[in-house]
């Protein structure tokens, strides 16, 4: 069940204003709030919904009995005091009277916030309530409408999306085609070995792939949708998902003429290039301390970023330091890694005994550092990821150490 939309009509101003209405506005809402708890806060965002746990739309609430739809509430509201409007498009901010436009009205701010996240990137496909991109909880609701029964739903697209849904869904009584680019899942980013013991896992499990494939078009009928592949082939399916990836929505930052470059360009405070203007998660691009500069779109960055930016909105003035790490459970696999997976990269692996945990090192094959580390089914150790990078950047870890670095244990 949905929760009812808290505010319809804003007030004239607030002290901070956040557009955009997932789990950076939560955090960074939260944040200000034990930072300046008479501080007037509040929340425009075009999601439909409050603010959920997003990582539970794609895994708990299909792999997990005991995690319930009432469970993936963050209860901004409820904890923040923040005024909130849900389903509404920010158009326009004017960066000299401190205002931004929506839906037909202005609203000021001294502080603001762009936490407008990214689009789903969409493909040339009818508009029809059996195909649908995903993102948002009442994507979700509409995908758990279409799925069960033995429905045959095309999950579109190899990345985190596509390849959880796909798991989640042949879980829940679902036939599952996963059509997505490469030859092997995830073999952009994994060692090929581990990339074919996935898609091996894959279809163990009942999943029918349709691998190194793009769709092109596809119609719908009453007996349910058709794509086209770029093969020239015809899928059947009763539904189809579409997860290839989201483009971040800059355009209210350029309007406003905010420096962009694949993301709105923040320094290490997640100032823009208006100092009264923060921006965090999907959207920002950010110095990290160990990686250079990045845009990260996975909820570790949304939720530590948006504490950040939520304290620095209320006058902490500290830098964000913290290095994020992204995760997916695939299969009851969980991986967690750090910084850049290029397998085209120097690899170095340390593998248990019966090959189920492994640490992986991707080393750059010019300077020998440490870009990335993955970390497949061995838990709480991206602290020690995080260090392998630093003392890898700085010199002080030699490259016959990195078997040993992290234990697979």
């Amino acid at each position: 069940m949905n929760m009812p939309t808290t505010l319809t009509r804003p007030k004239d101003s607030y002290d901070y204003l956040i557009v955009g209405g997932g789990m950076v506005a939560d955090s960074a809402a939260k944040a200000i709030q034990q930072v300046d708890p008479n501080g007037a806060i509040g929340i425009v965002g075009s999601d439909p919904d409050e603010p959920v746990t997003r990582p539970a739309l794609t895994k708990k609430l299909w792999t997990d009995p005991e995690f319930t739809v009432d469970q993936v509430w963050l209860k901004t509201v409820e904890q923040t005091g923040a005024d909130l409007v849900c389903g509404v498009q920010v158009d326009a901010i004017d960066r000299a009277a401190h205002q931004i436009e929506a839906a037909g009205r202005a609203i000021g701010y001294r502080r603001l916030l762009l936490a407008t996240g990214g689009e789903p990137k969409r493909l040339d496909l009818p508009d029809d309530d059996r195909i649908l991109t995903f993102r948002t909880f009442a994507d979700y609701q509409r995908l758990r409408r279409l799925a069960g029964n033995r429905h045959r739903i095309a999950v579109v697209g190899g990345g985190y999306i596509g390849s959880e849904l796909a798991a989640a869904l042949v879980a829940n009584d679902t036939e599952v085609e996963f059509i997505h680019p490469q030859k092997l899942i995830y073999e952009d980013s994994f060692p090929s070995h581990l990339a074919r013991q996935l898609t091996d896992l894959y279809q163990q499990k009942g999943v029918s792939l349709r691998s190194g494939t793009m769709i092109t078009g596809g119609s719908a009928g009453p007996a349910g949708i058709q794509l086209t592949t770029d093969a020239g082939d015809q899928i059947d399916a009763d539904a189809a998902v579409i997860g290839v990836g989201i483009t971040p929505n800059t355009e209210l930052a350029e309007q406003a003429g905010l420096s962009v470059d694949d993301g709105v360009v923040v320094d290490s405070y997640l100032t823009t290039s208006d100092p009264a203007i923060l921006a965090a998660g999907d959207v920002a691009r950010y110095p990290d301390r160990l990686l250079g500069r990045q845009r990260v779109e996975h909820v570790d960055n949304a939720e530590q970023m948006g504490r950040q930016a939520g304290r620095n909105l209320a006058g902490a003035g500290e830098p964000y330091t913290y290095t994020p790490y992204f995760y997916s459970v695939l299969f009851g696999n969980r991986y967690e890694a750090i910084g850049t997976l290029d397998p085209s990269a120097e690899l170095v692996e340390n593998w248990s005994d019966d090959h189920q945990q492994g640490v992986v090192y991707y080393r750059d094959g010019r300077s020998g550092v440490v870009q990335g580390v993955l970390l497949w089914n061995v838990d709480g150790r991206t602290d020690d990821a995080r260090s392998v990078i630093a003392r890898s950047s700085s010199g002080d870890l030699a490259p016959d150490d990195l078997t040993t670095a992290i234990s697979t244990h």
